[in-house]
Formats: C-alpha cells, structure tokens, sequence
C-alpha cells in the first residue's frame, strides 16, 4: 500500500515533470534569426593592445553520426548541435592552444571525423571517432604551407586538398594519399583564381569600391548529383560584400566552370551583413544549409558573426542560397515543411522611440532601434536598475525579440567558463500596465546576440527591456530588434523603378521613387526571371549602386517595398543586356 503522505508526493513529482515537459515544449522556437546566437569566444590575439572583443568566422560544419559539429575560427574548442539550431560548446581533451584557423572538417563515412586548420599553416590531418569527448590524434605527416585548408574524400575513398587565401595567388588543389597517413599524392593544381576586371562582387572594399587586389581564400567542397562545387570567398572578411562564389566541375580537381549565378551566398543590406567563408552541410530532412562568416568590424576588422541560409540546388543544377531577409527570423531546419522560409515577420522597432535608465556620451537610446549593428547603447553601469522601453508607437503582434549585446570595454579573453545574460522583458499596451513576455532572470546561458520567439504572440505597444545581469563591466546593446506584424497596410508596389547599367558592365546604378509608406526596399535579381537568386536590403534610400555583376552575364531584376505590415506586390521583372 501506498501512505496517503507518499501518495501525494508521487502526484506532485508527476505533476512537475508533466508541467516542466509543457513548458519545455512551448519553449522550443520554430524559428532563428541570424546572427546566430552562440557563445562566440573572446579573441586573445589582439590582446596585446587590450583590444577585447567575441567573434566567430569560417564556419566549417559537418554531420557524423546524425548529429552535427562546427568548427569556427580559433575558438578553443568547437560547437555540437543535434539540429543545427542549438548549439553547446566541446572542450575538447586535444585540441590546438587557440583553436584551428579557417578550419577544415571532413566526415568519412561515419567511421572518422577528420579536421584541419593549424594557424601556422604547417599542420597534420586530426582525427577522432569520439568527438564529443575530442581526444584527437593527428596523422603522422604534416602539411606544409596551407591557409584556409579544405579536406574533401570522395565516395571512392580518394582525398583531396583545397587551400588559398590570398590577394595574389588562385586557390589550390592536390591529392592525398589517405591510406598513407595522407601525404601528397600529386602534384599541386592551379584551379582557379579571381578575376575582378570580369566578376565584380570579387573586388575589394565596401560596395565593392575599391581598386586594390581583393581576397580569393575559403574553399569548400560540396559533391551533389555526381557533381563537384567548389565554392569559395571574396573579396575581405571585414566588407559587408564578403560572399561565398562557387565553380563547378565534373572531377574534384577540375576543370572547373565558373557559376552565371554568381555570388551564391551573398548579404550586403541590413543589420548584419557579409555572407563568406562558409561550408554547406546536408541538414535534417536532408535539406542543405550554408554556413557563414558576418561583418560586426567595430572594435576591429575581425570581429564577426556567424549566420546560416537555407541552399538549394534548382533544377539546372546551379547552387545557390537563399539571404532574403536574411537577418529577419526564419524557420528552424527541423520545422516540418517549413524549414528555412521566410517566417513573414517584419521589423516593428525600425527607428521608433526609445527611452533609457542612462546613458553614456554618444552612445544614446536610439542607437537600439537605428538597425546599425556598430552603433549602440551604453549605460552607466551594468546593474539591475537599468532599462529601456521601445515605443512602438502603434500597437502590433510581437512574435520573437533579438537582443544584441555588444563589446564596449569588456576585458575578457578567452573561454570564461560562466558568463551569463539576464534580463526580463516585458510589453504593454498602454505604458502602464505590463506584462513579462520573456523572463531569463535566472538564466545560465551566455547570450550575446540573444533570439527568443515568444511561446504565443502578443499585442503590445510599448516593449521594455529590464537588465538583470550581463558579463562584461558595461551594459551595452547595439540593438534591440522586435519582429512581428503590425496592424496596418502593406506597401503599394514600387513605381519609378529603373536599372542603368554602366559603361563597366559590373555596375549598375538602380534607383526608384521614393514611398512614404516604405521603412525599406528589396531589390532582386538573378540571371533568368525564375532565377532571383541575389537581394540587397535597403534602408532609407531610393537608390544602389550595385557593384556586384558579371561583365558577360545578362541579369532580370525587380524590387519590393515593406513596412511592418507586410511587403508589397514585386514588380515584374526588368530584363537588363
């Protein structure tokens, strides 16, 4: 027999767990938003000038054993997720000082995980059959002068690697002999190099502005329908421009065919910007994504991101990834049916009022809601007494809020075990009553660019942000981003829209009347009206110079305009020669 005292305790234990599945279960998010939200690694080779600052960059993601691992640029360790949505960082037992430098990552066959990318550019092959423990041995050879190293084995058992990065020298390629403790096999081939006075998205600088010689380094191999896709980056990690290109060939050391489509991964508008030196993993559902690196470029030029795109391969055969909206939330790899779309959520805080418990010189409350990942907030202190509130201005349904935290002064450097972010937020219509829509007071979680959708939507007008606890000495966000839809009208279709190509058949100067019922453009273009590959995201603005095209490549273009309501009709497409 059960004691009735007993009895109780069990229905209570029981009714717990039920309670904390329920929850749990509410809680896991349909959707991300890029940049992704991991806990980036504080950078210690700036350290000597006391330059402190998280990044992360070069993604190379892997599947092995149905789950996935994704090395990122000397980060001391490396990142496991089971859904490429939640990741926990590895401390591996054997591992490089600092972490591996634009590394390289290969999957055989389930059996071994294989991983390259020591920062001196001399290194062996690692490998493990235990990476969640990473007791890593490596291949008894070394490798010589490799930087940005790519390992690719190929269904045959026969292995190859891609190195470069350079603003002179073309990207590499050579057999190994993988039975034989991987040592070279061939001799080195010249595959393909960048051809800037052809391909305009390779030139250097802002836009894509420059005249010196931009950066060709990167590679990635991707072997899809008996076909090899090598991609690769240009032209500078700090640009907004930074992109991921791809040739295409039927052997995995060429001949190689540059892709019409060019740049396939590509996001130079909005928040965040930048899309290179990535890697393409087969996903759940067995869908592709590409991974890649993104600009934040304010305490330094390295100081970066990480971001994820869905990436297809349409019916000709041309790879391309889908950055549209690329920084607004879009559905998780695991959503059913879903997976990688638009969610439709437009941004409700763009340039809307803010006000602050503090602030410090210029750092001042609208830099939270001007969209500009480089300017930001700063409080006086980082305690709990400090908050800001988003006027909104009308009411709407908030689906999901990114808080992006940001690096003013931090003094870290390294893995910390222990930091954490934590806060509460909450929402109002009337600016005096308020309800807590998201409540991480006594998180554990470190959270630098924090993405949380909200279990149900909720209408509100007013959104405030209340600090708990942050990490570093000061309180400082470059951003609070609010997605959902608002109550009111969509755009009208954009008129006045005109494409002028340039004597320098890379650029073309786009430009349209301007709408008072716009927050934004997107404007659109690929190489066939079925083939709108590209976009670019504009603010405030109704022109581009678009530096980015192929001299000998006809394009189709089109634009849109949104607000947070909604986006308009696009218009039919522009066929420019």
């Amino acid at each position: 027999m059960i004691h009735n005292k007993n009895l109780f305790s069990l229905i209570s234990i029981i009714a717990c767990m039920v309670s904390f599945s329920a929850i749990a279960q509410d809680a896991r998010m349909r959707t991300y938003c890029n940049p992704l939200n991991v806990d980036y690694t504080y950078m210690i080779y700036n350290s000597d000038m006391d330059i402190s600052y998280r990044s992360g960059a070069d993604p190379a993601v892997v599947e092995f054993r149905g789950e996935y691992y994704m090395f990122v640029t000397r980060s001391m360790g490396y990142w496991h997720s089971t859904d490429l949505q939640n990741w926990n960082f590895i401390e591996p037992e054997k591992w490089y000082p600092q972490g591996s430098n634009a590394p390289a990552a290969h999957n055989y066959k389930d059996s071994v995980l294989y991983v390259m990318g020591d920062p001196s550019g001399s290194m062996s092959v690692l490998y493990t059959d235990n990476p969640k423990r990473g007791d890593w041995k490596g291949v008894p050879a070394i490798l010589h002068d490799l930087q940005d190293p790519a390992l690719f084995i190929d269904d045959d058992g026969s292995a190859y690697v891609y190195w470069g990065s350079s603003n002179l020298y073309p990207i590499r390629g050579q057999r190994l002999n993988k039975d034989h403790r991987f040592i070279r096999y061939s001799d080195v081939d010249s595959l393909f190099n960048k051809d800037m006075e052809m391909h305009g998205w390779e030139r250097f600088g802002a836009n894509n502005s420059d005249t010196i010689p931009g950066y060709i380094e990167g590679p990635w191999m991707t072997k899809h329908n008996n076909k090899y896709y090598l991609q690769y980056a240009a032209p500078g990690t700090e640009f907004n421009v930074y992109a991921d290109g791809v040739y295409v060939a039927d052997h995995p050391l060429g001949p190689f065919e540059y892709a019409p489509n060019n740049p396939v991964s590509f996001k130079p508008g909005g928040f965040m910007n930048g899309a290179g030196h990535g890697s393409t993993v087969k996903g759940p559902q067995n869908r592709y994504w590409h991974f890649a690196s993104m600009a934040l470029s304010a305490n330094v030029n390295w100081e970066r991101r990480l971001c994820m795109f869905p990436l297809y391969f349409d019916n000709d055969g041309l790879m391309w990834s889908d950055s549209y909206f690329g920084d607004y939330p879009r559905y998780t790899p695991s959503e059913p049916g879903k997976a990688g779309e638009f969610t439709g959520w437009m941004l409700l805080s763009y340039k809307k009022p803010v006000t602050v418990s503090s602030s410090v010189g210029d750092h001042t409350a609208e830099k939270l809601t001007d969209e500009q990942v480089k300017t930001y907030w700063l409080a006086k202190d980082n305690g709990n007494s400090q908050w800001a509130t988003i006027d909104l201005q009308k009411p709407g349904m908030v689906h999901a809020v990114q808080i992006n935290y940001f690096d003013h002064e931090s003094g870290l450097y390294g893995r910390i075990p222990g930091l954490r972010h934590r806060y509460v937020v909450e929402g109002s219509l009337d600016g005096r009553n308020w309800k807590v829509l998201i409540d991480k007071s006594n998180s554990f979680r470190d959270n630098p660019n924090d993405y949380v959708e909200l279990p149900q939507p909720e209408r509100i007008r007013y959104l405030r942000y209340r600090n708990r606890e942050v990490p570093t000495p000061h309180l400082a966000i470059s951003d609070i981003r609010v997605f959902g839809v608002g109550e009111g009208k969509r755009p009208v279709p954009v008129t006045g829209f005109r494409v002028n190509r340039e004597n320098d058949r890379r650029d073309a100067l786009i430009s349209w009347n301007a709408q008072k019922d716009a927050q934004g453009y997107n404007i659109r273009w690929g190489i066939a009206p079925d083939k709108l590959y590209s976009s670019w995201l504009v603010y405030d603005d109704h022109q581009l110079i678009l530096k980015a095209l192929t001299t000998d490549q006809e394009y189709y273009f089109t634009i849109e305009a949104f607000n947070e309501n909604g986006i308009s009709i696009p218009l039919r497409t522009s066929h420019v020669k």
